[in-house]
């Protein structure tokens, strides 16, 4: 039995964008929380939080655009043709989030509000975007004779704008409980108290998805309700509930540092599977298949080796990256 490339593709191309959520989720939750402090030194504490890694972080980013661009390039023609607007605002978060990020630093006081807001509002378009994206995959795109068919706004749908507010409220979650994890007294207790309130907010949205799929979708309906299916997929929402749970508890717990992002991270990687389970094995929902849309298996293995030597090494780095900045960030120290 041959070995099926297009399977390693599509995990090589999953795995890269559950890492630039969960990594790149919370520096963007900085940004989206950036209002809930107005201390010019805990926003500093806030961003320093981050500093090390944030750039890093957006690798996996260019690898699972590179990795769709390679290995199933009908794919990538139709979700850039689909989705030129979406992604494009996101691309200008990405860049306003980014310069804003160097510049805060560098700024007079005068100038700092500025860059400030920069970083706010280009955080909050990025993330914004990205939710409307997965909205839109899993609503569908229309395809005729291997090409996008439908029109440059069938993305602005209510279901799209609800799942980019999904994804604010998620990723402001991560970053508030990774500086409950990072920071100390009062910015750390007021985080709790703010991580509590997400989370609340997220089970709702999360809830709410879980409801609007199915009935918007009788084949995702059918996916998750049939049986067998439900046996096989109900630990999805039980696992939900009880780290969801979990993670409140530690919140109130003033000795637990490390467990609400840990736990958040749990959440994350529920949402993104009951993803996987909805779409499965269409990378175009609804009608095209990963095979379908693959490129010719001598392009795959050529990419694949290139890709082999390449993860371990980004993997290698961003973990050293995390090891060495460990631990606490204490006012007035940091990026400068």
């Amino acid at each position: 039995m041959g070995i099926d490339l297009s399977i390693i593709w599509f995990v090589i191309i999953v795995f890269a964008t559950l890492m630039y959520i969960v990594m790149d989720g919370f520096d963007l939750g900085i940004g989206i929380l950036f209002p809930t402090t107005r201390d010019a030194d805990d926003r500093d504490v806030m961003v320093n939080s981050v500093a090390p890694v944030w750039d890093g972080n957006e690798t996996w980013l260019v690898l699972g655009g590179a990795a769709l661009f390679g290995a199933f390039p009908l794919a990538y023609a139709v979700i850039i043709d689909a989705l030129t607007i979406p992604l494009t605002l996101m691309l200008i978060g990405l860049i306003f989030r980014g310069v804003a990020f160097e510049f805060r630093f560098k700024a007079t006081p005068a100038h700092r509000p500025f860059w400030d807001k920069a970083f706010i509002g280009g955080s909050i378009l990025a993330t914004f975007s990205q939710g409307v994206v997965v909205g839109a995959v899993i609503n569908g795109f229309e395809v005729t004779n291997r090409a996008y068919s439908g029109g440059p706004f069938d993305w602005f749908t209510l279901f799209n704008l609800f799942c980019g507010v999904g994804l604010t409220v998620a990723y402001a979650l991560l970053g508030a409980t990774w500086l409950v994890m990072k920071s100390e007294n009062p910015l750390q207790a007021r985080m709790r108290q703010v991580s509590k309130q997400l989370l609340v907010v997220l089970l709702l949205v999360i809830a709410a998805i879980s409801l609007w799929t199915p009935l918007a979708h009788p084949a995702i309906a059918e996916r998750w309700f049939s049986l067998p299916n439900l046996f096989f997929l109900l630990p999805v929402p039980v696992l939900v509930v009880v780290l969801s749970g979990w993670a409140w508890k530690k919140l109130n717990d003033t000795e637990s540092h490390n467990a609400p992002f840990v736990l958040t991270l749990g959440l994350i990687f529920l949402g993104f599977s009951g993803l996987g389970i909805s779409i499965w094995p269409y990378i175009i929902p609804p009608s095209i298949t990963l095979w379908q849309a693959a490129a010719p298996p001598q392009s795959q293995g050529f990419m694949l080796v290139g890709a082999l030597l390449i993860i371990p090494i980004i993997l290698v780095y961003t973990f050293w990256s995390y090891y060495v900045f460990r631990g606490k960030v204490q006012h007035g120290e940091g990026y400068h």
